[in-house]
């Protein structure tokens, strides 16, 4: 709502009401006059200096416009002769203001970080000599303006210019400065594309806005006389525009456009672009395009694609580019054809008949160049220029935006090693690298940056509580930025007018800044701003500034005041200070040191009340080693020391130092804290002395020089740093050294990885190697070069070694186990500019700039020469350190030479040359010669060698042909150092000048690039890492960055078949046959790639037909029939077995093109729930199957991780006579997809716990329990008629698949059970008779499957190669449906003739517009309609009768797994947690336009948030109401026209750890890992409060029992124990949290109220145990006895008070995962508790224990008060019963498992046990009966009885079952 006020435009001037000069200022030369052109009052603006004469808007820089218009409108005249200057500064969303001036003034376009300077060229009257000129010139007239020119309405695109030029986002316009020499008439802002020279009506005949165009209102029109045209009298200039002139980056005036409708260029980041009727100007190019009807010919190695205006329903699939591939050339975007040397004329329509639709295309800038008639149109893809013509096409981007994330930073100083500071909490350093400020923190070594600095950071400050920082740059204007340090926020960035910044200090107020640099002739110069206002946006200003001769190392302001500064330098110590707005400096009197040279300074720390603040010592070092105590109030030195060497004394021990006479040790810093002093030292060592100075108490020696030495303010550390580039800190308790960083000192040249070791080694100009650990980041060897400096640096793929090539020649391999040379080469005269292995290891190349190129063979750890040839490699050192490229498959060896016009690529074996190409003569455009810097190849599969060129230009070249396959142009501002490209050859890196960007291989989007800045160096060499997770890039620093993008390394099979897999046949004579017939007719049409051997051995292929194009229907019918061979076993039935039929596609298919198949009907693949599953498979085995990636897209069914096992045998109780019978289930799988059925017709309702079906009574709640399933329940799908259902679960009881039962919904009983898939079933749907069930494998089964409903046979089976997520069945045609997956929908048509089936298939892509997605989700109409949903948010909609996508809108942020439709209304659900009501009623007759269709033709009706993705859902008829089910467990009904969402069922998201009742058994309570505590109704199972901590799991709960001081509900409350140690105690009363304790430090496990509920129990994970209190909060006492073990129960019973010889009302017991339980007696009133009892149960060896030892259980006998039953890891199976009378055990219950859950009855003489192994079991402890009861997919980790006994409660995972005992 901030902006509605601004539109639909706003009057600047009239807004700021500038006539008064309150809100705007003028300067020098400003008057108003009357304009006879415009018949009005126009502002005049003269001088000969522009900076002198302006108006400004807003008054001061302080303040802000605020104006967030899209388009800026200037109404101005430039007045002839002159010159005149206009100064924009916009504001981005990230806060950096940008200045954008244009002037006639500027020659060139120029660009910073934050200032855009663009020519701007003056138009000329119409007719005029000087407009003749301008356009018979090949040179446009940047200058004065014209005599006659004319007024000018100019349009900038704000949003375009930062998005193209900056890569940054427009916020608002933030100041306007107008200066001489011009004519203004005003100022206005818009959202809105205004065109002058149309009225109103017109516009509305021309419906120009549908176009997104608008007149211009009358309060900004120039007046036109009648008759007249707009532009005859004034020019409209658009910026960025159309125009044909160059220099592209200027402002000028475009062809006359009288009619209306511009080409509209777009911003980026809007989505909706809006179609533009055809220009004059473009018309008049079309006409000139008309005219060249033979162009030059071309020279045969260089075909050429001429393009064209594209035509009006030209449907164009993608960007145009430049294509050369070989003979035979065809653009499917423009229709034309290029043979061999030919070039095809350019035909277009009639200027009526064209339309182009323009882009917001951010990035991408299109300039048209200007053609005379002899010329050839000739059109490239560039990083920047890609003209499209695709149809209201919204931008479409590199994604994920940012795919690159800073990581690690390996470096230090960069200007100067000396800063480094800590912050306040001493935790964390700041450090500059480079360009870069680091804060690191000491303990983790995580990372944060603040970038911004465009050049090396010189100097950094931080006041006094570390909320601000400064830091300066160096550089000819040094700039200064202001940090909040907490946000990473630059605040404020201004200039200093100071040369090179050499210090800064803040106050520790952070109010003042002080800082030390040289003017212009070298003065030393000391500047103080104010910087009190920067916090809130306020302006920093300068306080005072003083020239002064002497010199200064280090000013520091007085922490005590901020108005006073002390500074040390050569010869002198002064004393500053700021009075009246003059910075004055008085000298302290040195006496006999007056000629030192002073380097640093410290103030004495800590004071005492009854001195002044500035009466105390002042600490001052020098070069020569004395130290100067300086009273800073008398200005009096008062003490002198000198740090000399140490005297070497008879024993050779170096004695302490001492401050005598002699020569002295340079000292280069110092810093006081109030207990010592720290000093640095150029003999490399820092020393701690007392403030006496009277002995050194601990010291550490550096590599070298210490640089600075820094205190922490806690005073226990101290910070070091050398001018080697090493980062550290001393801890003063510890005296221990902590290394935070080394670095290199100069330029890093080169760096390999080591993928296995995850090592990185590099080579620097500062003559060293270093190896890295990659994790860590830590330096772990140094190999120094005295005299030559390593150039290139190669690890060896296997083994420890890497190679290092130097600057005299030398190649040397080391060995990094022994640390030591291995071999030493001399093959090379000069500089080694390439090195690197072949993937196997066996071969390493070397190059030099002298041109020679040396094979080496390194099979064995010393490596001898092969072969070396001399002048092949171009001798140019502008190669190294990547001169070398080698193939994937260590095949081919590619590098720029002879000359550096050429590449050659040879045999990498035998270095054979094989090609040479000549890159000069690629670019016929250009006038100079090109010549190769850089090369790198594609990975195998693609084949393309990468090169990058002089005229910055990165050429695609056939690796085997050298033919060119495209080119991409502007790819830096300078050349491109260095190229990378991913493994799947999805993502190319390149490196040049200081960025770093990462392309879209393909270049498909309409911004192919993003861009990262960081270094203040040129980079060097840029590469991804082996794991493809990290790219790395090197220069003045190492830069680890994390690759955000989703790598996608597919398997060969999948690179030549990208959809459908082919299926292994019988015999291969016969498949061999079909492939050679297939590869050579198949109709002419070209492979698309080469053929791949199977993964099987030997291979076999099976072949289907591929079919013509153009046929009438879409499914059209195979000739060929059931001979194309097609039958055989989805999985490879190599025995040739005909027990299924199946469906064989090969290549994906084309929009025309359509796969028929006749599988013949299988045999019978099922069985009856009687049939005991074991039966053999009467398939083979094909190809073992390979790990699948996950796809993009939640909709696939992962099941959750279990570690237990099925039962081998169960105790099944006899029918009838079932201790236990299910009586509830709580939750619902959120892990589940599609999990949950509703039909309103019948009513019936059901969804999935585990493994169990509930079947739920909506109106009473009563549940029906459907088992059988032995794994977890993946999805549902119910009949039309609900008279069945199908369930699938995963494989179980033995079988090798998954599991389908179908069940008979009346009696519930399963009728059938059919196996198919593998690995999940993710969908399953009923065609609309009910006559077919379809099923769906996940992304790792990848196979569809038809069934017969009557009998349930298999009918047909698909496999695909690529994942399918989702089908459906065609509502109007049963035989008809839908799947969706990567970026496509299938289209299956069903015809049966008697027992055979035929299948088409038609495979419809999406368009390109909408990117490369995964389509996740869909749903049918009923009037020809199917929606489908992408990861990306978009919904497709789809025409069934053309199976073709007519339109798309973005319907939500996150990616849409949930369709439904009916009617007119769609809904819609997304991982975003939102489910949308959509109003798709126009929908149908755009469908019937056709070409019309646009998003607004969609209303969102309503939304609703949940509580997590939504999994599943269904409504009824009229999409009014319906249930939907989230990821967190919960079912919603949902009601739209009520607007109510209400929790039908819910439970816990994760673990539960423990259930508990209330004393009347009214009430449950449960609680989770999720942190939550849900109290449950135990007579409708409804939840009735939820207490809810964020961040933590609640471990264990207990009910208090009611204390007879607070009767009935109001005493009730439920105590949980949390994971961080902390136990809270909640009200069920009050639904509120009363007490909070924290008496652990560890994890509680398990907690109990003592019998009178005024104690309460805890144990802890370290063994210990509270006894706290509940009134007051207090822990009483702590038990140490099962110190070290976790504590698994803890138990309270009343007793006796004398009973067992103690006094005593309570006996309780606490067990130990150690196998210990201890017994106590306690008085708690008499404080007094006593170990009776300590039992201690054996365990076997280890190598019996298993991997996860089952918990020790202990609980007192509800039935026999003297005794305790333990279960737990022991030499037996078993259950224990030990009497506390006799102090043995008594009894002995033999178990089959160990157990993991216990619980006893206090009703019966029953005893409940879990076992790992999924099953339930009841003892009757009388009579010695159990019986086992299944239901559970997991352990059952949790038994409690409810204190009646009438009711047992277990859970698994995060499942509750409620059984009810049925046995008495």
């Amino acid at each position: 709502m901030a902006k509605v006020w601004q539109h639909p435009y706003l009057n600047v001037f009239k807004h700021f009401k500038v006539e008064e000069w309150k809100r705007s200022t003028k300067e020098g030369d400003v008057t108003t006059f009357m304009d006879k052109t415009l018949k009005g009052t126009v502002y005049r603006i003269r001088g000969s200096i522009p900076a002198s004469n302006y108006i400004q808007l807003p008054k001061t820089s302080t303040q802000s416009l605020g104006l967030t218009g899209h388009y800026l409108y200037l109404l101005f005249k430039p007045m002839p002769g002159k010159y005149f200057v206009v100064h924009l500064d916009v504001t981005t969303e990230d806060s950096q203001v940008v200045r954008i001036s244009f002037s006639n003034l500027f020659k060139e376009f120029k660009s910073t970080a934050t200032w855009l300077q663009f020519p701007f060229i003056c138009g000329a009257a119409k007719g005029s000599v000087y407009e003749c000129t301008a356009r018979t010139s090949k040179q446009d007239l940047v200058g004065v303006a014209p005599a006659n020119v004319r007024w000018t309405c100019l349009m900038l695109d704000l949003h375009y210019i930062l998005s193209m030029y900056l890569n940054r986002r427009y916020s608002h316009l933030k100041s306007i400065k107008l200066c001489s020499n011009l004519l203004v008439k005003n100022v206005y802002t818009s959202d809105l594309l205004f065109e002058p020279g149309v009225t109103f009506s017109e516009a509305r005949q021309a419906k120009l806005a549908f176009h997104g165009i608008s007149p211009m209102p009358r309060e900004m029109a120039f007046p036109v006389p009648k008759g007249e045209n707009w532009h005859d009298r004034y020019d409209y200039i658009r910026f960025p525009s159309d125009g044909s002139k160059l220099p592209y980056d200027s402002i000028q005036k475009g062809c006359s456009s009288p009619a209306a409708g511009v080409q509209v260029l777009e911003d980026p980041i809007r989505h909706l672009p809006r179609p533009v009727t055809l220009t004059k100007a473009v018309r008049d190019r079309v006409s000139l395009i008309q005219q060249i009807t033979s162009p030059k010919d071309m020279p045969r190695w260089s075909p050429l694609v001429t393009k064209s205006i594209p035509e009006v329903h030209l449907a164009t699939s993608g960007p145009l580019e430049e294509v050369y591939s070989g003979d035979q050339e065809f653009s499917r975007a423009e229709g034309l054809q290029a043979a061999g040397d030919s070039t095809v004329p350019l035909h277009a329509t009639t200027d009526g008949g064209i339309h182009v639709y323009a882009h917001r295309m951010g990035d991408v800038a299109i300039h048209a160049v200007g053609i005379s008639s002899d010329e050839t149109v000739y059109t490239k893809i560039t990083g920047q220029e890609v003209l499209s013509s695709k149809k209201a096409s919204p931008c479409r981007r590199l994604l994920p935006d940012p795919i690159l994330k800073l990581r690690t930073i390996i470096g230090f100083g960069g200007c100067s090693t000396k800063w480094a500071l800590w912050t306040k909490n001493s935790s964390a350093v700041v450090y500059p690298c480079h360009a870069i400020i680091i804060t690191m923190q000491i303990e983790t070594g995580e990372q944060r940056f603040f970038i911004g600095h465009t050049d090396k950071v010189s100097a950094l400050a931080f006041n006094g509580n570390s909320t601000l920082l400064a830091s300066a740059q160096m550089g000819h204007l040094s700039m200064v930025r202001l940090w909040d340090f907490q946000k990473g926020k630059c605040l404020s960035m201004f200039k200093t007018h100071v040369h090179s910044v050499s210090s800064l200090s803040l106050s520790y107020s952070g109010a003042v800044l002080c800082g030390i640099g040289k003017d212009g002739h070298g003065k030393t110069m000391v500047v103080v701003w104010n910087t009190a206002q920067v916090n809130q946006g306020g302006e920093v200003v300068v306080l005072a500034k003083a020239h002064t001769d002497v010199d200064i190392q280090t000013l520091k302001i007085a922490f005590f005041d901020d108005t006073r500064m002390v500074s040390c330098g050569r010869d002198n110590v002064r004393l500053w200070r700021v009075r009246s707005g003059a910075l004055r400096s008085c000298p302290v009197n040195l006496g006999e040191y007056h000629s030192l040279e002073f380097t640093d300074l410290a103030f004495e720390k800590g004071h005492s009340a009854e001195r002044e603040p500035e009466d105390r010592t002042l600490f001052v070092c020098s070069k020569s080693g004395h130290i100067l105590e300086i009273d800073y109030k008398n200005f009096t030195i008062r003490n002198a020391r000198r740090l000399l060497p140490s005297q070497i004394q008879h024993s050779h021990r170096r004695e302490k130092q001492t401050f005598n006479s002699g020569p002295g040790i340079a000292i280069n810093s110092i810093s006081v804290s109030s207990t010592f002093c720290a000093t640095a030292s150029e003999d490399g060592y820092v020393r701690l002395w007392p403030m006496d100075f009277s002995a050194v108490f601990l010291e550490a020696e550096h590599e070298g020089p210490v640089s600075s030495v820094s205190i922490s303010p806690d005073n226990l550390k101290v910070l070091c740093t050398t001018s080697t580039g090493n980062l550290g800190y001393l801890d003063v308790q510890s005296r221990g050294y902590n290394t935070l960083m080394r670095s290199h000192t100069d330029s890093v040249l080169a760096f390999s990885v080591d993928g296995l070791r995850k090592q990185m080694a590099t080579v620097s100009q500062d003559n060293t190697i270093r190896i890295w650990d990659l994790v860590s980041m830590q330096q772990l060897y140094d190999f120094t070069a005295s005299d030559e400096m390593p150039c290139t640096v190669a690890f060896h793929p296997a083994q420890q070694i890497f190679a290092c090539g130097f600057s005299s020649g030398v190649v040397r391999t080391f060995s990094l186990t022994a640390s030591d040379l291995l071999m030493e080469h001399k093959q090379h005269r000069g500089a080694v500019t390439g090195l690197t292995f072949s993937p196997d290891g066996n071969l390493m190349f070397s190059s030099c700039s002298h041109g020679t190129l040396a094979l080496y063979n390194c099979a064995a750890q010393k490596s001898h020469v092969l072969r070396v040839l001399g002048n092949v490699v171009s001798q140019d050192a502008e190669h190294s350190p990547n001169a070398l490229a080698l193939s994937g498959d260590g095949r081919l060896l590619a590098f720029v030479g002879p000359s550096k016009y050429t590449v050659t690529v040879m045999d990498a074996h035998s270095l054979d040359e094989l090609l040479r190409i000549d890159v000069s003569i690629l670019d016929l455009d250009s006038t100079s010669l090109d010549s190769a810097l850089r090369i790198c190849f594609a990975p195998r599969p693609v084949g393309h060698l990468l090169v990058s060129t002089s005229s910055n230009k990165v050429l695609v070249l056939d690796a085997k042909t050298g033919r060119l396959v495209r080119e991409v142009s502007r790819v830096h501002k300078l050349s491109c150092s260095s190229l990378a490209l991913s493994e799947d050859a999805r993502y190319l890196l390149t490196a040049g000048d200081r960025v770093v960007k990462v392309w879209d291989y393909q270049m498909r989007f309409d911004i192919n690039f993003q861009v990262y800045i960081g270094h203040s160096e040129p980079v060097r060499q840029v590469a991804f890492t082996p794991d493809q997770q990290h790219v790395i890039s090197i220069g003045d620093a190492i830069f680890l960055w994390d690759f955000l993008a989703v790598s996608r390394v597919e398997s060969p099979k999948a690179d030549v078949h990208p959809y459908v897999e082919s299926l292994v046949p019988p015999r291969a004579e016969t498949s061999s046959e079909k492939l050679k017939d297939f590869t050579s007719s198949a109709n002419e049409i070209p492979r698309q790639s080469a053929p791949l051997p199977s993964l099987a051995s030997p291979p076999h292929l099976d072949i289907s037909s591929i079919h013509q194009p153009g046929r009438d229907d879409i499914f059209s019918e195979s000739d060929e029939g059931e001979e194309a061979g097609l039958k055989g076993s989805s999985r490879g039935a190599a025995d040739g077995n005909k027990d299924h039929s199946a469906l064989v596609m090969e290549e994906p298919v084309e929009n025309e093109e359509t796969h028929v198949v006749r599988p013949k009907v299988s045999q019978e693949c099922s069985r009856s729930p009687s049939h005991s599953g074991n039966e053999p498979r009467r398939e083979t085995k094909g190809p073992e199957p390979q790990h699948y990636i996950r796809p993009d897209s939640y909709r696939h069914f992962t099941p959750r991780f279990k570690a237990s096992a099925l039962p081998k045998s169960v105790l099944n109780p006899p029918a009838g006579n079932e201790g236990l019978k299910l009586k509830a289930v709580i939750g619902y799988n959120g892990n589940g997809r599609g999990n949950m059925v509703w039909n309103p017709d019948t009513g019936f309702f059901a969804y999935t716990c585990g493994c169990v079906i509930v079947v739920e009574d909506l109106h009473s709640g009563s549940q029906q329990h459907w088992l059988g399933h032995p794994e977890e329940i993946s999805t549902l799908a119910v009949s039309h008629d609900a008279q069945v259902l199908a369930s699938a679960s995963g494989q179980g009881n033995g079988d090798s698949r998954c599991q389908i039962r179908i069940w008979n919904i009346q009696d519930g009983t399963c009728q059938k059970v059919i196996f198919h898939h593998e690995t999940q079933v993710q969908a399953m749907a009923y065609s609309r008779d009910d006559r077919l069930l379809v099923t769906l494998g996940d992304y790792s089964d990848r196979t569809l499957a038809l069934w017969n409903t009557h009998t349930y046979d298999l009918m047909s089976s698909t496999h695909f190669l690529e994942p399918v997520h989702e089908v459906a069945f065609n509502p109007l045609s049963a035989g008809e449906l839908a799947c969706v997956g990567r970026g496509a929908v299938t289209f299956w048509l069903i015809e049966q003739r008697g027992a055979d089936i035929s299948l088409k298939v038609h495979r419809a892509a999406i368009p390109d517009m909408v990117g490369r997605v995964e389509l996740t989700s869909l749903c049918y109409s009923t009037n020809y309609l199917l929606y489908s949903g992408t990861n990306t948010g978009q919904i497709c909609v789809w025409d069934t009768q053309t199976n073709r996508c007519f339109m798309t809108w973005e319907a939500d942020e996150g990616e849409i797994g949930v369709l439904l439709c009916c009617g007119n209304r769609l809904v819609s659900g997304s991982n975003t947690k939102r489910i949308r009501l959509w109003s798709v009623a126009a929908v149908q007759e755009l469908r019937l336009k056709g070409s019309d269709a646009r998003s607004s033709s969609v209303l969102l009706e309503h939304e609703m948030t949940l509580d997590g993705t939504i999994v599943g859902a269904t409504f009824d008829d009229s999409l009014d109401m319906g249930i939907v089910g989230t990821t967190a467990g919960t079912l919603w009904y949902i009601n739209w026209a009520e607007s109510t969402s209400i929790r039908l069922i819910s439970g816990h998201k994760n673990k539960v750890n423990e259930v508990t009742f209330s004393p009347g058994e009214s009430h449950c309570a449960t609680c989770g890992e999720d942190g939550s505590v849900r109290v449950w109704s135990l007579a409708s199972m409804e939840l009735v409060v939820q207490f809810q901590v964020l961040n933590q799991s609640c471990q264990c709960l207990a009910w208090s029992p009611i204390p007879i001081s607070c009767g009935g509900a109001e005493g009730q409350h439920v105590v949980a124990g949390y994971s961080d140690g902390t136990i809270r105690v909640f009200s069920i009363s009050r639904t509120e949290m009363e007490l909070k304790m924290h008496p652990h430090s560890v994890a509680l496990t398990a907690i109990a109220y003592s019998a009178d509920g005024e104690i309460i129990l805890s144990g802890g994970k370290d063994g210990l145990m509270a006894v706290s209190s509940p009134r007051t909060g207090m822990t009483i006492r702590v038990l140490i006895d099962h110190k070290g073990s976790p504590i698994t129960v803890i138990q309270c019973t009343r007793k006796q008070y004398h009973d067992f010889g103690v006094e005593g009302g309570e006996l309780w017991l606490a067990a130990s995962s150690d196998r210990r339980v201890s017994v106590w007696v306690s008085a708690w009133l008499k404080d007094k508790c006593e170990l009776i009892d300590w039992l201690s149960f054996p365990a076997p060896a280890s190598p019996e224990a298993p991997s996860s030892l089952p918990p020790s259980l202990a609980a007192f006998c509800p039935w026999d008060n003297g005794t305790l039953v333990y279960i737990g890891f022991g030499m037996q199976k078993e259950i224990l019963f030990y009497s506390l009378r006799q102090k043995q055990v008594v009894e002995k219950i033999p178990l089959s498992h160990f157990a993991t859950s216990l619980s006893l009855s206090p009703a019966a003489h029953f005893l409940a046990v879990g076992f790992n192994e999924r099953v339930l079991r009841l003892i009757d402890c009388t009579t010695r009966t159990e019986q086992d009861f299944v239901g559970h997919d997991d352990s059952v980790h949790l038994c409690r009885f409810t204190p009646s006994g009438k009711r047992l409660f277990t859970a698994s995972y995060n499942e509750i079952l409620v059984w009810e005992i049925t046995s008495t």
